[in-house]
């Protein structure tokens, strides 16, 4: 094998105390020093140098409802989503397997953005020829994010939702030059459902008990749906507490779960129009849909500096500045959706709920402008309207529980993309209705650590 550019196993991104204390200093060092340096891959993690999970409790002031509502945020992680920690453990797998060859291969990443933002930092740093597919109507920040990290980028028609197209970009290219492409489909590969199963999920079972609030325990798991790696935390999380509402959440304008439905919307990073390869939802207990434009406007009522003024009347200043740090369209919608859950389940001060921020404001600024062209400046009246309609108003529609039937309909649509159009078989579908299917997934973690361990020993590094 040849050397390879590697960073942390999963435990070490899990439990980043693991990590030699040398490169685990020089990692933290060289996050503001060089974003760019390989050695950022052991900032791979939901923990600060002081082990403390990047995450924040929403004030009950803002979400309106008793429930604890617990945010871990990304924008810490390199690349500023945590989206990287899924396109490293994607390429780690594959390249210690063999299966990829940074000196060969040149790498195809589909992406309706912050995978792609991911795949160019990861596999640029990695030594591999990277290009990334991105919908053009996608905020113009992600393209010239990717362009930074040394990575090319192909822009396929269409939005948010637009994924058909970058299948076929990525087919196209994949048959123009087969032997020496390869296309690390985020929405089929395993990786990224390992990540966030074990590095995602125990970081919340660690936290919950680190924090001390509620009961101790989690009551649900609230995440939005793009790949389908991140709500992958809620089957480790069903392991240690079985009564916890693993609810994914799509966009009511693309409600493809929900009702099978279609449509173009701007929640960026989630609704796309399939259901994903790697998404167990046989262990979904419901969707819910929310509205990319309520997303939006609320995402603008924390950023901007009249919401923010607004806010300031009844939360601390330090609080809402922080808050308008956190946060980008997913993640506000994500909130949205655990105001809506806590108030469907009757959920009290004793029940935790945990969602995700998965990136931040930097990375809308461009739609935030076009917001105010939309709708007009901000002001206190708008935003308390807002603020009032949409987070202490949220209602309990727009929710599909997870019954017997509609967990078939669930898996059965992946027959769609998977079968008639990625050449996945009839049989391989079957299989992922069995826990057996799953849990074959989830104990590659430990063969995985175990191979990238042994590499170490015998490289040297």
């Amino acid at each position: 094998m040849k050397k390879l550019v590697l960073g942390p196993t999963f435990e070490e991104m899990l439990h980043p105390d693991k990590i030699d204390p040398k490169i685990r200093k020089k990692a933290w060092e060289m996050k503001k020093e060089d974003p760019l340096d390989p050695i950022n891959f052991y900032n791979i993690s939901w923990r600060d140098i002081n082990n403390k999970v990047y995450h924040v409790v929403l004030p009950k002031e803002l979400t309106g409802v008793d429930a604890n509502i617990i945010v871990l945020y990304g924008k810490e992680f390199p690349t500023g989503s945590h989206k990287v920690g899924a396109t490293y453990s994607i390429l780690m797998e594959k390249s210690l397997r063999g299966e990829v060859d940074p000196t060969y291969h040149t790498l195809v990443w589909p992406s309706t953005g912050n995978y792609g933002i991911g795949g160019a930092w990861v596999g640029c740093r990695m030594k591999y020829d990277s290009v990334v597919i991105l919908p053009e109507e996608m905020s113009q920040e992600r393209f010239d994010i990717i362009r930074s990290y040394g990575a090319r980028v192909i822009a396929t028609p269409g939005c948010e939702s637009n994924v058909k197209e970058i299948y076929d970009k990525a087919k196209e290219l994949k048959a123009e030059n087969p032997e020496k492409v390869r296309v690390l489909n985020q929405f089929a590969e395993f990786g990224n459902y390992r990540f966030h199963y074990y590095v995602t999920g125990n970081t919340m079972i660690e936290l919950v008990k680190e924090l001390g609030i509620g009961n101790g325990k989690i009551a649900a798991i609230v995440a939005g749906v793009g790949s389908g790696g991140t709500i992958a935390c809620g089957d480790r999380v069903k392991e240690v507490y079985p009564d916890a509402k693993v609810v994914a959440l799509e966009p009511i304008q693309c409600p493809t779960i929900s009702l099978n439905g279609y449509g173009g919307h701007d929640i960026q990073g989630i609704g796309d129009k399939h259901v994903t390869w790697i998404h167990n939802v046989l262990n979904n207990d419901a969707v819910v849909a929310v509205d990319d434009v309520e997303s939006k406007k609320m995402l603008q009522v924390l950023t901007d500096e009249e919401g923010k003024k607004f806010l300031k009347e009844f939360l601390p200043e330090k609080t809402v500045e922080f808050l308008s740090t956190v946060f980008g369209i997913s993640g506000v919608a994500n909130v949205i959706g655990a105001i809506k859950m806590a108030k469907y389940y009757g959920f009290t001060s004793e029940h935790n709920i945990f969602t995700i921020a998965t990136d931040n404001i930097d990375r809308y600024h461009s739609v935030m402008e076009q917001m105010t062209k939309t709708y007009g400046k901000l002001d206190r009246g708008e935003a308390k309207h807002r603020f009032e309609s949409i987070f202490l108003g949220a209602k309990t529609d727009w929710i599909f529980e997870g019954t017997v039937e509609n967990r078939e309909r669930w898996h059965n649509l992946k027959y769609y993309t998977w079968v008639e159009q990625q050449g996945k078989t009839v049989e391989e579908l079957n299989a992922q209705r069995t826990p057996e299917f799953w849990q074959k997934e989830r104990d590659e973690v430990k063969v995985t650590d175990e191979m990238l361990l042994d590499y170490r020993k015998k490289y040297g590094v």
